[in-house]
């Protein structure tokens, strides 16, 4: 980005984030789910659930439940980003000279601001439930790390449902199987006590990689070739709407 794209993205992005605080139903409901998510595993299926180790439910889980925040969360970006396609205000920063990419990278920088926060209330709920960890400071750093990658690739692939979406429904819709494809993973239950069809699924799919290496980091625990793993995925993904997101753009605005 050059000088000039920085801060028009800067100016942006105080835009969306001003209309978040105007409204912080927003994140307030992003992260109304994966705390009920936690109640109810936790208090009600936790018991019934043998995790094979002797680390508390809600210890296991949490990293499941923190992808699911965000993946509740990006709905909000391909939302934001129908209304402002619909309501007009991309034609009127074309007029403008704002840089073109400023006004897709606003809407990335917000979904990430937002998302953090959410993140950030769903950990306190967990922590007031039970949640424990010892890990280090270079840990918690390494978590951040990859759920801001993690952010940010769905963020770009919000992006592209936002700028291809026909109707309000639809812009929000995407993000269904996403919320849903952690719990065809390691998030909640080890993949071994699977069927083997569903097993195998769940072991190749980009979830369980990234769970597997928050849960180590968080345990102190080696991470394996599972973070190598899940950075493969998280930087393919994001490369890829990327580039996907800026395609279907520049075709909008042709």
């Amino acid at each position: 980005m050059t000088t000039h794209v920085l801060s028009d993205t800067g100016v942006l992005t105080g835009r969306s984030l001003r209309h978040i605080l105007r409204s912080p139903d927003t994140i307030i409901t992003t992260a109304v789910t994966p705390v009920a998510l936690m109640l109810l595993f936790t208090y009600v299926f936790g018991g019934a659930i043998n995790t094979g180790s002797d680390e508390s439910y809600i210890n296991y889980m949490l990293p499941g439940i923190l992808l699911i925040t965000v993946a509740s969360g990006i709905a909000y970006t391909a939302y934001r980003l129908f209304l402002d396609m619909q309501g007009g205000i991309f034609e009127r920063f074309q007029s403008m000279p704002i840089g073109r990419s400023s006004v897709l990278w606003a809407h990335v920088l917000t979904s990430l601001v937002s998302n953090l926060v959410s993140i950030a209330i769903v950990i306190g709920v967990a922590l007031l439930m039970g949640f424990r960890t010892g890990a280090s400071f270079a840990a918690w750093l390494g978590v951040a790390g990859i759920l801001v990658l993690f952010t940010l690739a769905l963020t770009w692939v919000a992006v592209i449902a936002g700028l291809s979406a026909k109707t309000v429904d639809g812009a929000s819709a995407f993000s269904y199987p996403l919320i849903f494809l952690p719990f065809i993973s390691s998030a909640f239950v080890p993949t071994d006590t699977m069927p083997g069809p569903v097993a195998w699924f769940a072991e190749n799919q980009p979830v369980t990689s990234i769970v597997n290496t928050i849960r180590a980091l968080f345990a102190e625990q080696p991470v394996g070739s599972d973070i190598w793993v899940a950075l493969a995925w998280l930087v393919g993904i994001l490369v890829v709407a990327y580039f996907g997101a800026v395609a279907v753009y520049r075709k909008k605005l042709r």
